[in-house]
């Protein structure tokens, strides 16, 4: 989940960057059961993300210290920093003290909802290997009698989370890394990682990597029939994937090798045997298992073509980190609006901490966000977006029947101060019926002309209209 230089040279070079996907090229799935579930996804907007495993308990970044690149987010820290192999093992060790008592999915869901969130997307595995769902082909598991929450009754995490919010009607992802660092069958013991990828070359020794695509397949099928209903398969790595599908620049960032085919056709093929209507998400690697596109850490500029979502931290990281700085609530309505209006859907993460709970500052920005969504959500959800997309401060969207069109006006600071007129450049000069502002009852005078609105704010709606974050003037026509 982070970026090389390399690869924002990429994005700059041929207009990718690592786990998304935005030159033309995207495959448009045939499956109406696949096509019927991405619409609906669609309409959704808002997601919860969620990257949590024993990486807690020390505060670092998801992973990456165990991967032996010269990259920020790959450095050790700590009394074990000097030895790779002491640290890896101390690394895994996590799994000996990983305890997350306070864990209750029932008190994120009830948050999540009441911030309007709308699916949930839960890292079953990150590359370090560890499944926080009781897979049969590792111990390396939060179910293993190693770990000391196995004696939990809710120690498969995995299932409990998916089981509270698909009570409340949420739509269920299942985050999946293809590399696992911690599979001998990837990284094989005999060599030293040199990186993130495979330590060993696949077409010289068969059988191994055999083993790792049976691996794959195996715990891929385990989460696709005991775990419900499941809606998206979110696989991450995209330097797992044949080589000749390998784009050279992106292929070069990751210091791709070799030929790493784990037969995408055959687990997507046997996944939705099992979940019909599944959405496949086979990051950056162009095709037909991307069935969207995931922008990370960024906003595109312009809508896209092809379904996509932008994921991003609440905070500066993806996991958890003590005293993490929280973007604020301001920032993040305002990111919904701009990504919605291009199209895309928002999926933030919060990084639950070692005790199983989030950071009390992540509530507070949800219930910031779902006082906002309350007021103004019949603009985000099953909304459309309609060019021109955005004016100055103002981004556009309109309903699906294009009957009603939403003009959100960005604040500027927490509270929303209104100027005495505003005007809305939508292009559509189709006759407007009425103009409101959402969450106020006053009627507003207004005129169009042509495919421009002016708007009189009344001198008491200023200042103290009692909105917060972007005021949302809607238009029916």
């Amino acid at each position: 989940m982070k970026k090389t230089l390399a690869c924002l040279l990429a994005l700059l070079l041929f207009g990718i960057a690592e786990g998304q996907s935005l030159k033309d090229g995207y495959v448009s799935p045939t499956d109406t059961a696949v096509l019927h579930k991405i619409a609906q996804w669609q309409d959704l907007k808002f997601g919860l993300f969620m990257h949590w495993g024993p990486y807690s308990e020390w505060g670092v970044v998801e992973s990456w210290s165990l991967c032996p690149e010269d990259e920020g987010w790959t450095q050790r820290k700590g009394p074990y920093a000097a030895d790779y192999f002491g640290y890896k093992k101390a690394y895994e060790n996590l799994q000996y003290t990983f305890n997350p008592t306070h864990f209750n999915p029932e008190k994120w869901v009830a948050a999540a909802k009441d911030a309007g969130m709308k699916y949930v997307v839960f890292t079953t595995k990150h590359h370090d290997g560890f499944c926080m769902f009781d897979t049969k082909e590792t111990d390396y598991k939060v179910t293993s009698p190693n770990t000391p929450f196995s004696k939990n009754p809710r120690a498969n995490v995995a299932d409990e989370i998916f089981k509270a919010f698909r009570k409340e009607n949420f739509m269920i992802g299942a985050y999946f890394s293809k590399p696992d660092w911690h599979s001998p069958y990837y990284w094989w013991p005999y060599f030293p990682p040199k990186d993130r990828n495979v330590n060993y070359d696949p077409a010289k020794h068969p059988d191994r990597w055999q083993q790792f695509k049976d691996y794959t397949y195996n715990q891929i099928g385990e989460l696709m029939s005991n775990y419900g209903r499941v809606d998206i398969l979110w696989l991450d790595g995209g330097w797992v994937r044949p080589k000749n599908r390998a784009d050279s620049a992106m292929a070069q960032s990751m210091g791709s090798r070799y030929n790493q085919d784990i037969d995408m056709p055959k687990i997507a093929a046997m996944a939705r045997s099992k979940q019909p209507g599944l959405i496949v998400v086979d990051r950056s690697v162009t095709g037909p298992n991307e069935n969207y596109t995931t922008p990370e850490q960024e906003v595109p500029a312009a809508p896209l073509s092809h379904p996509w979502e932008t994921c991003m931290t609440m905070g500066n990281s993806w996991s958890y980190i003590p005293g993490d700085h929280y973007k604020p609530s301001l920032q993040i309505v305002q990111l919904l609006i701009k990504i919605v209006s291009r199209g895309g859907n928002f999926l933030m993460n919060i990084g639950p901490g070692p005790d199983g709970d989030w950071d009390p500052e992540a509530y507070k920005r949800l219930a910031d966000i779902g006082k906002w969504i309350k007021i103004n959500g019949e603009g985000i959800y099953s909304s459309r977006a309609v060019a021109p997309y955005s004016d100055g401060d103002i981004f556009f969207t309109q309903s699906a029947d294009g009957k009603d069109e939403y003009a959100f006006l960005l604040a500027k600071d927490n509270q929303v101060t209104l100027p005495a007129t505003v005007t809305i450049n939508t292009g559509n000069s189709n006759k407007v019926k009425a103009v409101t502002l959402l969450g106020v009852k006053q009627k507003l005078n207004w005129k169009q002309e042509g495919g421009s609105v002016t708007i009189t704010v009344p001198e008491a709606l200023q200042s103290n209209n009692g909105l917060f974050y972007a005021a949302t003037f809607k238009i029916i026509h």
